[in-house]
């Protein structure tokens, strides 16, 4: 009975799946917070390229906005 739990234990350190899984989590997490962080910072500046494309396709002219607490205008 002794030798089973033996070569279990053995067999269950030298198997390396879960400690693998565990890295490829952290890892995952870590794209993911850069990701979270490059979209909080970038954020502003992808609306208005959005909202002057959006503006180009209607085709009119996208005029950016000059106070931060009001959207740029699309005038034709």
């Amino acid at each position: 009975m002794r030798s089973f739990f033996s070569n279990l234990a053995a067999s269950l350190r030298r198997d390396q799946r879960g400690a693998t899984a565990v890295e490829y989590g952290i890892m995952v997490s870590l794209i993911g917070v850069v990701i979270i962080v490059a979209v909080g910072l970038l954020g502003g500046t992808l609306k208005e390229t959005f909202s002057s494309v959006q503006c180009s396709v209607k085709g009119g002219t996208y005029t950016a906005a000059v106070a931060p607490a009001t959207d740029g205008s699309c005038s034709k």
